[in-house]
């Protein structure tokens, strides 16, 4: 069901109109990197250039971040998810993204 859900970062999805705003919808997860593979991102991160480990990592968590958030719209029988936003920090434990937006029902 919830690929069926539309996300967007707009306000509007050309061929639509909103009937109904319900709230607020989130998608959350928090990654980490294995303790071997921090330790050669980190001798990286000293000589400079890019770190496919971490922009992998950050792909992954937005990925599910994204998936997560459409889950949660169809649980609550949205079809859609407009003004999507990502919010991310990194910590100790890992990176943490969030994926969120308002939940609306939309008719074509």
């Amino acid at each position: 069901m919830s690929e069926k859900v539309l996300v967007t970062t707009t306000e509007a999805i050309a061929g639509y109109h909103v009937v109904e705003t319900m709230g607020e919808v989130f998608g959350l997860t928090t990654r980490s990197r294995n303790v071997v593979s921090s330790f050669g991102q980190s001798m990286k991160a000293i000589v400079g250039g890019k770190i496919k480990g971490y922009t992998k990592l950050q792909d992954a968590a937005r990925d599910e971040a994204i998936d997560r958030l459409k889950t949660a719209a169809a649980e609550v029988d949205a079809n859609a998810v407009i003004m999507m936003r990502f919010d991310s920090s990194s910590g100790a434990i890992g990176d943490s993204v969030t994926a969120y937006g308002l939940w609306d029902c939309c008719e074509d």
